[in-house]
């Protein structure tokens, strides 16, 4: 399955990236982080050149990797760092804005199943930093870690991620206080193949890991001239 690019000028002009025919631009897809609740699956991750982001990337299956769609809108020079599924209607994907540098991390959310998903801040005023990790042990409740160069600060959220209190700055990463042991060891992965190029969702089958979906690292090759149309091709 190949995320579509369509090569748009404003989009690579905003990423940096000046590209040409006799020197196309690839760009590339990477998938960060995966969750299953019931029969709907999410990845999040991002599409990106050879030294810019592109824009975020969320992608949602109802048919347990079957069939893919995107739920929600790219943002323009973001990623989505991970995902979290934690039943078949909630679910939220954390992220930033990674150009020029790492900043204002926000919150993807849904509470239908993932046809939906709104954007909501950190902090309303902004704040440097990547999302480290995050973790909702109920609806309502969860902890955030934000990473700024040798800063780790705790963030609380008591109302399903539409907003955060911070708890505390410490330059030791703090510990999650209430993701389970085997939060780490889920039905499902992301794996890389490097002599195929691509990425392959995995689902655990006993002591097997089974291939359900294989997506492809290079989405487009991205020249000066438009890309043809499908009459063209």
């Amino acid at each position: 399955m190949k995320v579509p690019f369509d090569c748009g000028q404003e989009e690579l002009t905003a990423a940096g990236m000046l590209c040409s025919d006799d020197d196309p631009c690839p760009v590339y897809l990477e998938l960060s982080g995966i969750s299953a609740a019931g029969k709907n699956l999410a990845l999040a991750g991002n599409l990106h050149g050879r030294s810019a982001t592109i824009s975020s990337l969320l992608l949602m299956s109802d048919d347990n990797g079957i069939t893919w769609k995107e739920p929600a809108a790219r943002i323009s020079g973001a990623a989505l760092e991970q995902v979290q599924l934690i039943d078949p209607l909630h679910g939220w994907a954390a992220g930033e804005t990674q150009m020029p540098l790492a900043r204002d991390p926000f919150f993807l959310i849904t509470s239908d199943g993932g046809a939906s998903w709104r954007r909501e801040p950190v902090t309303e005023e902004g704040t440097a930093g990547a999302v480290q990790r995050f973790w909702f042990d109920s609806r309502e409740h969860a902890e955030l870690i934000v990473e700024s160069g040798r800063t780790y600060s705790l963030y609380e959220s008591n109302n399903g991620g539409d907003s955060w209190n911070i708890v505390s700055n410490t330059a030791q990463v703090p510990r999650l206080r209430r993701v389970p042991v085997a939060a780490d060891m889920g039905d499902y992965r992301i794996v890389t193949d490097s002599r195929n190029h691509t990425f392959s969702v995995e689902k655990r089958d006993g002591e097997k890991w089974m291939p359900i979906a294989t997506f492809p690292v290079q989405v487009a090759n991205c020249g000066s001239s438009p890309p043809p149309t499908p009459d063209e091709k």
